[in-house]
């Protein structure tokens, strides 16, 4: 049995990226081939997994918020961030957050709470970080971009930059109560 190294951070935030790299690179250095999906809603924490993982055979997956998520019409992923992950042949998923928009909709029409918020509020009770990773494994997962049933690193944060790294078997939404969180690889302490 071989014991991974967990990193418990004091406080959440885009001060842990780098560490977060560091978990990463450890985890997938002797597994070829792992998938590592990374939350980034400008571009900026996916283009630092992208320099950072370059000498490892890792499968970068980058998941953004989607088109109009803070204003109408408004991409938040930087154009130039884009263009680069694309000349390294890195896929970006530009998709809806699977616990929000939809149901957020009808809690601003009608009230109430709904399944997908529930779900994000339970994950939430681990770190903002644990609801974002687990929902970008789904979302790539959902979109192609990983395959389902295989051991997939989720890469999530607190506003900005990552502070959660989870090793996650992968599932689609439509199966998520089959999805596993197998290791956690990093996180802060509360949430």
């Amino acid at each position: 049995m071989t014991l991974a190294q967990y990193m418990l951070f004091e406080s959440p935030g885009r001060h842990n990226t780098d560490h977060c790299i560091e978990a990463v690179k450890q985890y997938v250095r002797d597994r070829e081939g792992a998938f590592v999906v990374v939350a980034s809603t400008t571009g900026t924490t996916a283009l630092a997994f992208c320099r950072s993982l370059r000498s490892t055979q890792a499968r970068l997956v980058v998941v953004t918020h989607s088109v109009g998520f803070r204003e109408a019409n408004r991409d938040e992923f930087q154009p130039e961030a884009r263009r680069i992950l694309a000349s390294e042949g890195i896929p970006v998923h530009t998709g809806t957050i699977l616990t929000h928009s939809l149901e957020r909709s009808l809690m601003d029409d009608f009230g109430g709470s709904y399944p997908g918020y529930i779900i994000a509020s339970t994950l939430r009770r681990f770190g903002e970080g644990t609801k974002v990773a687990v929902e970008v494994v789904m979302e790539a997962c959902d979109a192609g971009l990983v395959p389902e049933g295989e051991e997939v690193v989720g890469v999530g944060g607190t506003f900005s930059g990552a502070d959660t790294v989870l090793v996650v078997r992968s599932r689609p939404s439509k199966r998520f109560g089959k999805l596993e969180i197998m290791e956690i690889l990093a996180r802060p302490r509360g949430r």
